[in-house]
């Protein structure tokens, strides 16, 4: 077999059995990864019970086209801040990738993390790897029955739950739950249930490693995102070979590296690569080799990091990528900010009479007619004020105070008038919050005869 260089990073494609049966790990960075995927979890399950005065604080309605997130209610004018997000979501993962390669997918992403909660289940009732090795190629027995009907059936039952705390965040979880096995109105959503079920049941139980090897696109670009100083799972080749198998507190032989070829590093790999072949675009940077290999050095009395977190070289110059995406990210923050201070919490839409440019009414003055649509985007009800900037010389008719409930909309039709000859001028209107006395100006066009 020929060996990779010392540190040398080489993209390759394992070629790796139908069915993967990883081993069991405990260390440093599984305990990290254990840590966080708890943390995630429970912001998962337990955001849809928080509640804000006397809403869920977080909630997507998408028949009303609104996203609830404590105090501010978003609509699909706010789609920018959307967007905002995502942007500055996207520059973080790139930033982290550049420095850390794949930790995302190895510690915070969904499809890892419920990936390894069914692979938890499977050994607790299967037992180790081998055991569920040997029951698969077993043949069928009221022992095997019970053990694979228990285990898809808490499958089965941990993806119900994961469906029904995804569907809570479309659904309050009062009428969630109230609401779940009413069969005669409640169609849709129990559909969406089943669905998601489905999903998670499969994604997570049967699916598992093809997710991230053949079907997220995040594994194909990720070498796009490293560099040389990128600190990768890299096993040292110029340590660890040759390698070879030898006995505990036994004197290294000669003409053999640190590496026992334990296979260690194989066995607990969730995507089943061998490290020591270089990195493979499957890899995604669990660091459950890394525990695998500094737990088996210490029994041979070797020094830990055979396999490590390691960067080929330690770049002068990564300042500049520090600044450049801090740059970006510093920006799109700004973005935020800048829009959270502008932001208003109603929406105003003026639009002329298509009908006719300007009328002239009976005392001889120019009337035009604008529709005013208001809509209150506050999470309390409001009223709003229409008129006309104190040194106008245009005069708004019958003045009047619209009174909004949050989230609701009114249509308001008005006349300006004036007795002038203006020909075509721009003038603006006015609408006063009175909540906070907040005023926007709206610009419009206003119309009559040359003289």
């Amino acid at each position: 077999m020929s060996l990779p260089e010392p540190n040398r990073i080489i993209m390759t494609t394992a070629t790796k059995p139908k069915k993967i049966y990883f081993r069991e790990q405990f260390g440093y960075f599984q305990s990290i990864r254990r840590k966080l995927s708890i943390a995630l979890i429970f912001i998962f399950v337990l955001l849809p019970f928080v509640r804000y005065q006397s809403h869920a604080a977080f909630n997507i309605d998408v028949t009303a086209q609104k996203i609830h997130f404590f105090s501010i209610t978003l609509y699909p004018q706010d789609l920018l801040i959307v967007g905002i997000l995502f942007i500055l979501a996207a520059f973080v993962l790139f930033y982290v990738t550049r420095l850390y390669g794949r930790v995302w997918c190895g510690y915070t992403c969904p499809q890892t993390i419920w990936m390894l909660i069914f692979s938890w289940v499977e050994k607790r009732i299967e037992g180790s790897h081998h055991h569920s090795k040997a029951l698969d190629k077993a043949e069928l027995s009221i022992e095997k029955v019970i053990k694979k009907g228990a285990k898809h059936g808490i499958w089965l039952l941990v993806a119900f739950l994961t469906a029904c705390t995804f569907m809570s965040y479309f659904v309050p979880v009062d009428v969630l739950y109230s609401n779940l096995f009413n069969f005669d109105d409640y169609f849709l959503v129990q559909n969406w249930i089943l669905f998601f079920t489905a999903c998670t049941y499969i994604n997570a139980g049967w699916v598992k490693d093809k997710m991230c090897l053949h079907m997220c696109p995040y594994a194909r670009f990720q070498a796009v995102l490293f560099d040389k100083a990128t600190k990768l799972v890299t096993y040292n080749a110029a340590r660890g070979e040759s390698r070879g198998l030898r006995k505990r507190n036994q004197i290294k032989p000669d003409g053999l590296g640190d590496c026992v070829d334990c296979n260690l590093c194989v066995d607990v790999c969730p995507v089943g690569i061998d490290i020591r072949n270089g990195l493979q675009y499957e890899c995604i940077n669990c660091g459950l080799c890394v525990d695998a290999c500094d737990s088996v050095m210490g029994k041979f009395n070797y020094a830990n990091g055979l396999i490590k977190y390691s960067s080929l070289v330690t770049s002068p110059n990564r300042w500049k990528q520090h600044l450049s995406y801090g740059a970006v990210t510093f920006i799109t923050l700004l973005m935020l900010i800048f829009w959270g201070i502008y932001r208003n919490d109603f929406e105003i839409d003026v639009s002329r009479d298509r009908n006719a440019l300007y009328r002239v009414n009976y005392s001889g003055e120019v009337e035009n007619t604008y529709t005013i649509k208001l809509l209150n985007k506050s999470q309390q009800a409001k009223s709003f004020a229409i008129s006309l900037p104190a040194n106008s010389e245009f005069v708004l008719n019958d003045p009047s105070v619209i009174n909004l409930p949050s989230g609701h909309s009114a249509i308001q039709v008005v006349s300006i008038v004036t007795n002038k000859r203006v020909g075509r001028k721009k003038i603006a209107i006015q609408i006063t919050d009175l909540s906070n006395q907040k005023i926007e100006t709206v610009y419009t066009q206003f119309y009559t005869p040359k003289q």
